[in-house]
């Protein structure tokens, strides 16, 4: 699917890959957009290990998902908030790059299910999270990326 990475040594595991996915809030989701053009877009997801899945919601039309529509190959990127080493101004960065088929989740039970999953992440109650969830999931779009290549790297910003 992708070329192996060329710094080797730097390669996450899988499980660090997993790791930064279950943790981080935010990434940035990219498709081929208008005239072949990318088009990346700052997203906030919840990642389903047990379904090797990542989900995102989003409106119910738009860039992204006319995109989708038209070539269902993604790219999706997060990384962590890094650390520095006493005494050093470098920080230490991991990263990881997912490949993958999107496609807009038409079933509304499971965008119920995977909303709250996505909402619990973000939101700081479980009351705020079903308020939300009253008011607006009729308004909601809902991507699901299934995952076919997932790599990591580790970074010394030096």
């Amino acid at each position: 699917m992708s070329r192996a990475m060329r710094r080797f040594k730097q390669a996450l595991s899988q499980g660090e890959c997993k790791e930064i996915l279950g943790a981080e809030p935010r990434g940035v989701l990219s498709v081929i957009g208008d005239d072949g053009y990318p088009y990346g877009v700052p997203m906030n997801f919840y990642y389903d290990e047990a379904e090797n899945r990542i989900y995102f919601h989003c409106a119910k039309v738009g860039h992204k998902l006319d995109a989708i529509k038209s070539c269902s190959k993604v790219c999706f990127t997060t990384w962590d908030k890094g650390l520095k080493e006493a005494d050093d101004w470098a920080w230490h960065v991991r990263s990881v790059i997912v490949m993958g088929q999107a496609a807009l989740v038409e079933d509304s039970a499971v965008i119920e299910e995977k909303v709250r999953q996505l909402a619990l992440k973000y939101y700081p109650t479980p009351e705020e999270v079903e308020m939300e969830i009253t008011r607006d999931i009729h308004r909601m779009g809902f991507i699901a990326l299934d995952i076919r290549q997932m790599t990591g790297k580790r970074v010394k910003e030096k």
